[in-house]
């Protein structure tokens, strides 16, 4: 069975990087920090200034392990307990809630609930309580 592990000074750190990433986009670019719809727009910019601040955003979240590495001396470690197809077919199931849900869990979890969006509130309920559901039947129900 995986086990998850408490880890509340890691877990504190990454979520004050992850606000403090999100107030500085709204504040210096005037745009929701949301992950996917970055991704998407980089996919199909408006202009070459758009592409870029999206890209440089990306490009935070790809090397941030590598600053990981310069403060402790180590990479993170990662345990992906299942295979690759449960993890495509994970990927597939995400990609159709984000699109039913017009934004992932950054752009309505930490930036539309701070907002006080009233959509971004039922749609972080609704991705919490599907993420219950599913550790519950995962490791349960199924044993995983």
């Amino acid at each position: 069975m995986f086990e998850t592990a408490f880890t509340p000074i890691t877990a504190l750190i990454g979520g004050v990087l992850i606000g403090l990433s999100a107030v500085l986009f709204m504040a210096l670019h005037g745009r929701i920090a949301g992950a996917t719809g970055i991704l998407a727009g980089i996919l199909m910019p408006n202009s070459l200034h758009e592409r870029l601040t999206r890209g440089l955003f990306l490009l935070g979240m790809i090397t941030a392990p590598l600053a990981y590495l310069l403060v402790t001396g180590a990479m993170p470690a990662v345990q992906v307990p299942v295979s690759a197809g449960f993890m495509v077919a994970s990927g597939v199931l995400v990609g159709i809630g984000v699109t039913l849900a017009n934004g992932c869990t950054s752009g309505h979890g930490v930036c539309g609930m701070a907002r006080l969006s009233l959509r971004s509130i039922a749609a972080t309920m609704t991705f919490m309580i599907v993420t219950f559901a599913t550790v519950f039947v995962l490791r349960h129900v199924l044993g995983a």
